[in-house]
Formats: structure tokens, C-alpha cells, sequence
């Protein structure tokens, strides 16, 4: 049995949007009672014209978790490439007080290749940027909990280095991996990951979870201590227009058929919502996080909030 209620969350790409209305959006949605708020953090717009505006991903979430209140905030998930894991670690610890300790690190090991080319960052083998988010994990866990960090590994090499502030948060935010690479990503997850992050049916997620729990055997931990997160469109009780729309872009976005697709989507009116969190709550993910880009359909968020939230978690009513 999952060991975490059931939350549900908005992720905001902030890629061909006016800071204004993502700013609107966060506002409302946190008075919404969403659980928490998300952005990404790439340099270029993604499943878009690379020349779409982009907003830098944790400049704009500073600014957000000034707007917001209650809802946890993070980053859905910064790519390690982009920068030492010293700084994160620092921007995470900074974030953490800006945001009055409701700040979650999400990490991957950086998947866009044309950021790293264009911005002439090394975008390493996929083993090479797996064994360097291994070592940076250590090394920002060790920055936000002791009070010098020395590292000398394969990528990154750190001696007596200083975190100071700590982070609110004790002994430290939690850190949300994202992936679904069997062998190797999800051992990391396994072993440093305080929240997991993937896409999928409910079944493929499933599966996933059991490569977790394996890899937490070999590595002597507890899998179900990792929350498991899980993204995915919203698209509730819209139109038949819009479902098939919002069907075909998530088509697009996985190679597959809008038929395949819908399974995993959060669509239709408010049972099949419903079956739906069941259906992946059954498996064990309990945190729902909803990706959504400009032009923002705010309607069918406020309606799942007032709606579907209630009927999940009896104890927001009202909130």
C-alpha cells in the first residue's frame, strides 16, 4: 500500500506564454487547493519553434514562490547539464527560504540536445549524463545537510565546499527524479530519489514501480518512502472537440495513436476521472501533475479542483 495521500498538481511550461498570465495562473490555481506548482527548465521551447519565448525556469520560480503561498513549488525537472550541482544546490537552498520551505528539487540527467548545442554545453553519452546526475545527487544532498562537502568522482570534483544558508526544510527538500530508463536511471531513483517522476499508463507505471522496488533491495532501501509522481494532460469534462485535440497532441508528443493515449490522460467527466486516479493509485502513484502550455484552459483546472479534488480528499473542502 502507498504510503502518501493523493495529491494533484499543475505543471506551467512557461514557453510562448506572457509572464502575466502564468503569474494569474499560479495565483489561482494555489487558491484553487492544487498541491502543488510546477514549472520546466529549459532554455528553448519545447514541441514548439526552438525561436518560441522561453522564460528562464528558476528565475521565473523565485518570482512565483513570492506569489504563492500555499502550494508546494518546483522545478518539473531542471536538467543536471545545466549546471554544477554546487549551484543547485545553492539556488535550491535559496529557493527553499524564498518559498518558506515548500520547495521541491526536481533533477534529470537532460535529454534536449539542441540546448546543449546551441548553448555549447556538453551533452555527454546518455551513460555519461546518468553517472554524472549519480554523483551530483550526492553531492547536492551532501551541500544541503553538512557543513562542507569534498567529492572527487569521474565528473565533478568538489573540495570543502560551503552551503550556507541550510535549506528551511530539514534536513533537506525533497528531490524528485525524473525518468524511466530501467537499469541505470531508476537506480539512482532508488537510491537518492525523495519523489519519482514518469509519464505511461497505469500499468506501464506499474511496472516501472517494480524496477524501483528491486533496485531499492539491491541498494537497502525502502522504495515505498519515494513518492511516485506521474504527468499527464488535463482535459475534464471538455468538449468532444476539445478531448480530440488535446488526444492528438499527446499522440504527437509519445509517437503513438490518439487512441493509445487516452488511457493516460486525466479526460472525461468527472467518473472517468475518477477511475482514472484509481486505476494508477491502485499501482502506487498518488501524485497526479497535470502539464499544461499557453493558451491555459483555466476553466477545467478550477473545475477539477472544485469537483474531483473533494471527492478524493474529503479534507479540502472548503480550502
Amino acid at each position: 500500500m502507498a504510503r502518501h495521500p493523493i495529491r494533484f498538481g499543475i505543471q506551467t511550461g512557461q514557453q510562448g506564454v506572457e509572464w502575466s498570465q502564468m503569474l494569474d495562473l499560479w495565483r489561482k490555481a494555489d487558491a484553487w487547493g492544487y498541491d502543488s506548482l510546477w514549472n520546466f527548465d529549459h532554455f528553448y521551447a519545447i514541441f514548439m519553434p526552438p525561436e518560441s519565448p522561453c522564460l528562464e525556469g528558476w528565475t521565473t520560480l523565485a518570482a512565483l514562490a513570492q506569489a504563492t503561498s500555499r502550494a508546494r513549488v518546483g522545478t518539473l525537472v531542471s536538467g543536471n547539464t545545466y549546471r554544477h550541482p554546487c549551484v543547485t544546490a545553492k539556488m535550491a537552498a535559496t529557493l527553499d527560504h524564498v518559498s518558506g520551505g515548500r520547495f521541491n528539487l526536481g533533477i534529470g540527467a537532460g535529454w534536449f540536445e539542441l540546448e546543449h548545442r546551441a548553448f555549447g554545453i556538453d551533452f555527454k553519452t546518455v551513460g555519461a549524463r546518468l553517472a554524472a546526475l549519480d554523483e551530483a545527487c550526492r553531492i547536492i544532498k551532501s551541500m544541503l545537510t553538512e557543513e562542507r562537502t569534498t567529492f572527487h568522482g569521474v565528473h565533478y570534483t568538489v573540495t570543502d565546499a560551503l552551503g550556507f544558508p541550510k535549506p528551511v526544510q530539514r534536513p533537506r527538500p525533497p528531490i524528485m527524479i525524473g525518468g524511466r530508463g530501467e537499469r541505470v536511471l531508476l537506480r539512482i531513483v532508488a537510491e537518492h530519489a525523495d519523489m519519482w517522476n514518469s509519464y505511461g499508463h497505469a500499468e506501464q507505471m506499474r511496472q516501472l514501480i517494480d524496477v524501483i522496488r528491486r533496485h531499492g533491495d539491491a541498494v537497502g532501501r525502502d522504495p515505498d518512502q519515494i513518492e511516485k509522481t506521474v504527468v499527464m494532460p488535463l482535459c475534464y469534462r471538455a468538449s468532444k472537440e476539445r478531448e480530440q485535440f488535446v488526444c492528438a497532441v499527446a499522440a504527437a508528443m509519445d509517437q503513438s495513436s490518439p487512441d493509445e493515449v487516452r488511457g493516460r490522460i486525466m479526460i472525461g467527466d468527472a467518473q472517468e476521472c475518477l477511475d482514472t486516479i484509481e486505476r494508477y493509485s491502485r499501482v502506487g502513484v498518488t501524485h497526479f501533475l497535470f502539464m499544461t502550455f499557453a493558451p491555459y484552459v483555466e476553466e477545467e483546472m478550477q473545475r477539477f479542483a472544485e469537483e474531483i479534488i473533494p471527492q478524493v480528499r474529503p479534507q479540502v473542502r472548503g480550502r
